[in-house]
């Protein structure tokens, strides 16, 4: 019975009071979500949840919320990287504006065109916070269709 109680201690502790896993926890579930989001509803349909269309946040954003935003930025990218499911740049970006948002930290969505070197036109997803860019990269290579306020 102690072990049990013990090991029951441990895993709420591992949820609950350590920050990092807590948000590994957090953008693992949301990642899956998105992706269930984007493979069986119609694109039409999601754009009205990533946030207000034609806005931008702002270029200036505090240190402490910078620092979140790259802590944010580093948790989805190694938590996508390693899922059991395909997490292409669209659901990185969509996990990494709700991790955001919800610790009230402003963001812009991107979506954009390009060609690859094949000259495919290809389509890219990428999030800004700030003067930073938490996934996706700068998007210099594509051209931005759409942008969205978080």
């Amino acid at each position: 019975m102690q072990k049990i109680k013990k090991a029951f201690i441990l895993i709420l502790n591992f949820i609950f009071k350590n920050h990092e896993k807590y948000m590994t926890i957090q953008a693992l579930i949301v990642s899956a979500y998105y992706f269930r989001c984007i493979k069986n509803v119609p694109m039409s349909k999601l754009e009205s949840r990533f946030g207000e269309r034609g806005r931008e946040s702002a270029d200036t954003e505090s240190i402490p919320n910078l620092k979140i935003a790259m802590h944010v930025s580093d948790r989805v990218g190694r938590v996508t990287m390693k899922a059991p499911w395909e997490t292409k740049c669209l659901c990185r970006a969509w996990t990494a504006q709700y991790l955001l948002k919800k610790r009230h930290i402003h963001s812009t969505l991107y979506l954009g065109v390009g060609h690859d070197k094949d000259g495919k036109m290809v389509a890219h997803a990428w999030i800004r916070c700030g003067q930073i860019y938490v996934t996706g990269g700068d998007g210099h290579e594509y051209s931005t269709v759409a942008y969205f306020y978080a």
